[in-house]
């Protein structure tokens, strides 16, 4: 009985070792500088806005800054500001509200610099949740403006 404990005790030991070594042999990610991956995890994509509304709050202007110091920086991309909304009101309101809060985050990189020609909006409105879902949290993450590169 004392033997299989022992055995025991040593493959508990020796599966532990290995799981441990597996985890620190596993490299860091790294993200190129300037890479689409490097805008979205360093800069962040995304500003948030409030229910019905189509101006950036103050958080959304910090990260609208951050996004044109890195698009002055790396000129050689193109942008489409998506505005989105979460799925209260009629297809036509959310379209109407998506193209504002797009707009709305346009205005404020031309405002920051960046040229006016680098930048297109679309609106999808209710169309593309980010998220699905029907309670607040849901909604909040669904209504924003997102800044893909092209």
């Amino acid at each position: 009985m004392r033997t299989i404990k022992t055995i025991a005790a040593m493959a508990a030991l020796m599966f532990i070792a290995a799981c441990s070594s597996q985890q620190a042999a596993t490299p860091p990610v790294t993200v190129t500088p300037g890479s689409i991956q490097d805008f979205q995890q360093n800069v962040g994509d995304r500003v948030y806005f409030d229910f019905d509304q189509s101006s950036v709050r103050a958080d959304g202007r910090g990260t609208l800054d951050k996004q044109a110091a890195w698009l002055k920086q790396y000129a050689n991309y193109k942008i489409t500001i998506e505005g989105k909304c979460d799925e209260r009101g009629t297809r036509e309101y959310n379209l109407a509200l998506g193209e504002r809060r797009a707009n709305a985050v346009k205005q404020y990189l031309i405002s920051q610099g960046l040229p006016a020609a680098r930048i297109g909006t679309i609106s999808y409105g209710k169309e593309r949740p980010e998220v699905v879902g029907s309670d607040e949290g849901a909604w909040a993450r669904n209504r924003v403006g997102i800044t893909a590169l092209q």
